[in-house]
């Protein structure tokens, strides 16, 4: 079975496993903003960027152009999600958060593992090689000529 649902995303902010990534690290610095998280400088520099690097992987998988490198990035995005899921135990331990905000957040990380699981499923069974392997003779000879001109937007 030959898929091409990949082929008509244009660019990873259609991706919706990057939108959910992105309202999680909206919620986190949300989150780390108030109260005595505040105070607590490395546990909340590490939750930011866990949660940011997991939109952050996502976008740049996506970008490479390759299903092989993407499904890569992929891995860690699910990765990071993880370590955000363990960072939420830390804060709801440290009383940095309530048990209402550990469950939504846990529940939005645990969505987004679910996702990036479905997504390198996908990407696994489908023939689809990447955008980088997409490219028309005609992008291909712009490109080129770009690269080797003294061409100035």
């Amino acid at each position: 079975m030959k898929f091409v649902v990949m082929a008509t995303l244009q660019r990873f902010e259609e991706l919706k496993a990057w939108q959910k990534a992105r309202e999680l690290a909206q919620d986190v610095y949300r989150i780390t903003s108030v109260g005595a998280f505040v105070k607590d400088y490395d546990l909340r520099s590490q939750f930011r960027r866990s949660s940011g690097s997991v939109m952050d992987n996502i976008a740049e998988g996506f970008e490479r152009g390759g299903r092989g490198e993407f499904i890569q990035f992929l891995g860690i995005a699910k990765g990071s999600a993880g370590e955000v899921r363990s960072q939420l135990y830390r804060a709801f331990d440290q009383k940095y958060i309530t048990e209402d905000e550990f469950h939504q957040q846990y529940q939005t990380a645990e969505q987004i593992s679910r996702m990036i699981t479905s997504l390198i499923t996908y990407l696994n069974r489908t023939e689809y090689k990447g955008n980088k392997y997409n490219v028309s003779e005609e992008q291909a000879d712009y490109n080129f000529k770009l690269q080797t001109s003294n061409f100035k937007p």
